[in-house]
């Protein structure tokens, strides 16, 4: 049989079943949980991957799943992910009480991801390739909650506060030798782009402690803690013209809590923060100046200052072997040319940069969808392109790297120098992981 036959009973099956599709991601869409807590949508995503006659591996990093399609002969191993988790927007209209809501796209990930491990499955065509596919549901892409994770990882449930972080650590990924997934974004009428690149970034908690009094009566015997956490904030924005613009650094905090009462002087303020930067020395170098900033505002009034730096994620690297695989299956689809944008800068940042500094992987952005991400305009406006189209260019191309002996797979394997080994990739995120404590 030869690869355009293999590829049309991939579509037909994937055609013949795009209601469940459907259905499973709108489930998993209704059902909107924060990382680590993805109770529901495991269970959605096991039951979809169970009813293929698939052995799932359950609750893989607190949640989660992974299921491996073997196919007909020996050959490596490609893994399609999907992220489990929902972002908070309390204003958007399908907001549950928690005020979690998939303005991600992220259950269209599953529904893709889902989408392509049924056509691989039901089309049959794993017996004519030489390579397994590993089909991952991955937890906690947004880096949020983080005193959960704390408790989570003081519990010894977890020790990365990302979901990929942790699966590499588990050994997940030991199996696998490129991934691939893709995240859903509103492009003003296009419908797919290849190539995006994007920051990594350092995640910050800080705790400024001062000395309580009473506001009104005896300020001068306080410390107030607030003013040592305003002091910071204004000393980072005084060190943005230090930042290199090609480091493309964004530093965005918060303050989490302000004080206990009005009447009294703060003693307890505490904020977070990203680091964001487009190269690992660009997250080092403009996270020393952060710290620095936030130690002087506490320097300033007398007080004391905890800062827990946590790894983020790498800046996502791009392959463009890959990327020109995922745009001929487009092309294969029917997608006109112009409807494809090529290239793409984000200074966000994705968990999926780690698992691309140790093996080959694609992460195309797919329409859609309108709003921008995050805010209450997201919503799905076009099922097909949203779940089903990305659900069998991803499967396509899965078809395209493991025919022929994996001819494609193998040679790309053979081409790649990972950026860091998984040990050196451990080492690095021991190297960020760590607490500050200065004190006055």
């Amino acid at each position: 049989m030869n690869i355009n036959d293999l590829k049309e009973k991939v579509i037909k099956a994937i055609d013949d079943n795009k209601e469940r599709i459907i259905k499973a991601s709108k489930d998993i869409y209704a059902t909107p949980e924060y990382g680590y807590k993805e109770f529901e949508s495991t269970k959605t995503a096991i039951n979809f991957l169970k009813e293929l006659g698939l052995e799932v591996e359950e609750n893989i990093a607190v949640t989660g799943c992974k299921a491996v399609i073997e196919g007909g002969k020996p050959g490596p191993n490609v893994a399609i992910l999907g992220e489990l988790d929902a972002i908070s927007c309390a204003t958007h209209k399908d907001a549950v009480e928690t005020g979690a809501v998939h303005a991600c796209g992220h259950s269209n990930q599953m529904g893709g991801m889902l989408g392509a491990a049924l056509g691989l499955v039901k089309s049959g065509v794993l017996k004519e390739l030489s390579g397994d596919v590993s089909i991952i549901a991955t937890p906690a892409e947004e880096f949020i909650e983080l005193d959960y994770r704390a408790q989570l990882r003081d519990q010894g449930k977890l020790t990365y506060f990302g979901g990929k972080q942790e699966l590499i650590k588990k050994g997940h990924f030991d199996s696998v030798d490129m991934t691939m997934m893709f995240h859903s974004l509103d492009m003003d009428g296009k419908d797919a782009l290849i190539g995006p690149v994007s920051n990594g970034f350092v995640g910050k908690k800080i705790k400024f402690m001062g000395k309580e009094s009473h506001a009104g009566s005896a300020p001068e015997d306080g410390i107030n803690a607030l003013n040592a956490a305003m002091l910071a904030m204004n000393n980072i924005h005084a060190q943005r013209e230090t930042f290199k613009d090609t480091d493309k650094v964004r530093v965005h905090p918060i303050i989490t809590k302000g004080g206990d009462i009005v009447n009294s002087v703060p003693d307890d303020v505490q904020m977070e923060s990203y680091v964001r930067a487009r190269t690992i020395e660009g997250m080092i170098d403009s996270n020393k100046k952060v710290d620095r900033a936030i130690k002087a505002g506490a320097m300033a009034v007398g007080a004391d200052v905890e800062i827990t730096n946590i790894p983020g994620y790498l800046p996502i690297l791009k392959h463009s072997s890959l990327d020109t695989l995922f745009k001929n299956n487009l092309l294969f689809l029917g997608i006109p040319e112009d409807k494809i944008i090529e290239g793409g800068d984000f200074t966000g940042s994705f968990d999926l940069g780690d698992v691309s500094h140790i093996m080959p992987t694609l992460h195309p952005m797919i329409g859609g969808v309108v709003g921008s991400l995050h805010t209450r305009q997201f919503e799905v406006v076009d099922e097909y392109k949203a779940y089903i189209m990305p659900a069998k260019t991803m499967a396509l191309t899965v078809i395209d790297l493991l025919f022929n002996d994996a001819e494609v797979a193998r040679d790309i394997l053979d081409n790649f120098t990972p950026e860091m080994t998984k040990e050196e990739y451990l080492e690095f995120l021991e190297s960020v992981d760590n607490v500050d404590v200065f004190e006055y």
